[in-house]
Order: C-alpha cells, then sequence, then structure tokens
C-alpha cells in the first residue's frame, strides 16, 4: 500500500471536468466510506460496503478514485481539513498571548462544533493509534502548518529562551488539553455530572487553556532563568593519597 500513498489526493489524478450530480456523488462516497472507515479501520472494510452506506454503484467509485488507498487517503484528508482551516485562522498582528487564545478556540472551535460529524473524530482517532501510510501526507500538508503556527506563538512568548524540546513539550500538552475534551466527553459527563454542553463551552474552555498554559509558561522561564543566575558550582578533586614511605 506504501507505493501507493505518493500520489493519493484526487487532484492529482486527471479526470473529466466535474457536474453537479457528479460532484454530489462524490460527497456521498466520501461521507459514507468516512463512517465505515471509522467504525472498521481501513483493512476491514470493501469497497461494496461502502457503495451501499453511500447507496450508488461501484462504478461511481471507481469514476472517482483509483483505489480504496486514494479512497481512505481523500476521507482523512477530509475529516482533518476544517480542523486546519480553524485553527490557522490567527492573526500575526495581534499580542502573542491573543494569538494563543485564539488559535485555541479555532481549535476547540472544530473539535466541539455541532457540525463536525461524529465519525471525524473517531476516524482520527483510529489513524493516530492504528497509522496507516496516509498519516504520512496528512502530517505534511495540514498537521505540520498547524504545528508551525503554533511554535511560531511559542517563541514569540518565550523569546525563544527556552530548548526546543521543551517548546515541543509545550506544544503537545496545549493540544492535549483540548483533545481531552473531545476525545474524553463520556468519561468528562460521568465522571462531573452535570457536564454542560461542550459546544456552549468553547469560549470558557478557550480562557482556560489558554490561562494555564501561559501560567505554564511564565513558570518555565522564571526556572530557566534562576538557572542562569545560579553560581557554578566547582568541586575540587578529591586528593590522592601519596603511598607509605
Amino acid at each position: 500500500m506504501a507505493a501507493a500513498i505518493a500520489a493519493l489526493l484526487p487532484a492529482r489524478r486527471r479526470r473529466p471536468r466535474s457536474s453537479p450530480n457528479a460532484d454530489e456523488t462524490r460527497r456521498r462516497v466520501v461521507e459514507a466510506a468516512g463512517e465505515v472507515f471509522a467504525e472498521h479501520g481501513f483493512h476491514a472494510p470493501t469497497i461494496r460496503q461502502i457503495t451501499q452506506r453511500a447507496g450508488v454503484n461501484l462504478a461511481a467509485v471507481n469514476y472517482h478514485f483509483r483505489d480504496k488507498d486514494e479512497l481512505y487517503a481523500t476521507v482523512l484528508h477530509h475529516a482533518h481539513r476544517a480542523a486546519a482551516a480553524c485553527a490557522l485562522t490567527v492573526n500575526a498582528a495581534r499580542p502573542p498571548r491573543e494569538q494563543l487564545r485564539a488559535c485555541v478556540r479555532g481549535f476547540l472551535q472544530h473539535l466541539l462544533g455541532p457540525a463536525r460529524p461524529a465519525w471525524h473524530g473517531r476516524l482520527m482517532a483510529r489513524e493516530m493509534a492504528q497509522p496507516t501510510p496516509a498519516l504520512d501526507s496528512l502530517v505534511e500538508e495540514s498537521m505540520r502548518p498547524r504545528c508551525e503556527t503554533l511554535a511560531a506563538i511559542l517563541r514569540a512568548l518565550t523569546g525563544n529562551r527556552l530548548p526546543r524540546a521543551q517548546h515541543n513539550r509545550i506544544g503537545l500538552s496545549i493540544v492535549g488539553q483540548c483533545l481531552i475534551y473531545s476525545q474524553n466527553r463520556a468519561l468528562i459527563e460521568r465522571l462531573f455530572p452535570p457536564a454542560p454542553a461542550a459546544a456552549n463551552q468553547v469560549d470558557a474552555l478557550a480562557d482556560h487553556i489558554a490561562q494555564f498554559s501561559l501560567g505554564g509558561i511564565a513558570a518555565l522561564l522564571n526556572q530557566a532563568k534562576r538557572r542562569s543566575q545560579s553560581p557554578a558550582i566547582t568541586r575540587r578533586a578529591p586528593r590522592r593519597k601519596l603511598p607509605a614511605a
């Protein structure tokens, strides 16, 4: 399957000019395939299962997609594209603290918004747990730009005074704080009832995650400053005993 991943996206395949009916058929296939892949993973489902779910014939799938690999990669990118659009709407002219809050809010808005199909989250979670070769193209074309946006905000917040590895951990912590409200919703509702609808809590959650993260960044900067100001302790080497005469 890896050999087919290099040219997965449909834009790289020449087809006749689409019509409204063809576009609608393609949309139905992508949505149905997303639901099936989210439920059963990549390997188990057949194209026939997907066509039955979409209510189309096999020829319609073959017209729009080269094979199952291309269909899966298209579905994966489709599920992630909206998240990238939300998270990248950050005004670089604003102060870094406001940029961080906007970045967090955009990500939460996508994760928790009522318009997001449930299969999007399930498919992405399955892909993270059981990665396919399609993940490589998704990382390079969608995830890495989002990562660079957040990394730039963090460098501005820290003045680039922390090691790169620490910047990476801060970024992952921020993303993890967002994901828990989406991926662990059922657990949160059981641990802390009555839990309000997540979609109604986007602003409050964005404020909390941004403030919590800014506090952690400030603590790390203070710790780094104290270490740089601490005098170096030099230890004398132990004296060697002379052999007895």
